[in-house]
C-alpha cells in the first residue's frame, strides 16, 4: 500500500467497501488531498456506484463535489442542518432570493485546464 498514490489508495478503499455489494456506502471526505485527475476519477467511480443502485452518503467540504455527485444535500452549520434539498433547488432558491454572482461564470475552470493539459486518464506513478 505504501507505493500507491493518494488516488489509488482512495480507489482501493472504495473498492474494498464494495466487495459484499452493500446497499449503502459511506464516504468521509473521499477526495481530500487528491490531485484533480484522481479527484475526477473518483467522482466517476462514485457516479457508477450510485447508478448501480447503491446509496452513497458523502461528507465533503467541497461544494462543487456535492453539486456534481449528490441528489440531495444537507448543509450543516454549528452541528445543525440548516438546509436540505437537491443541489439544483438550493441554487434556484438562492438565485430567486436576488443573489447574483459578481463574477461571470466561465465554461471551464482551472481544474479543467489542469486535466486537459496533463491528460484525462489517471496516471500510474
Amino acid at each position: 500500500m505504501k507505493e500507491l498514490s493518494g488516488g489509488q489508495k482512495q480507489r482501493f478503499s472504495v473498492a474494498t467497501t464494495l466487495i459484499n455489494d452493500p446497499k449503502i456506502v459511506f464516504l468521509d471526505e473521499p477526495t481530500t488531498g487528491l490531485d484533480p485527475q484522481a479527484r475526477r476519477n473518483l467522482w466517476e467511480l462514485v457516479k457508477s456506484i450510485r447508478d448501480k443502485g447503491t446509496t452513497v452518503i458523502i461528507t465533503t467540504h467541497y461544494m462543487d463535489e456535492a453539486e456534481v455527485l449528490c441528489d440531495r444535500v444537507a448543509i450543516i452549520d454549528a452541528g445543525k442542518i440548516i438546509a436540505m434539498d437537491s443541489p439544483d433547488r438550493l441554487i434556484d432558491n438562492l438565485v430567486s432570493s436576488g443573489f447574483e454572482r459578481p463574477k461571470e461564470v466561465k465554461k471551464a475552470n482551472m481544474e479543467d485546464v489542469f486535466i486537459s493539459l496533463t491528460g484525462h486518464s489517471l496516471r500510474e506513478e
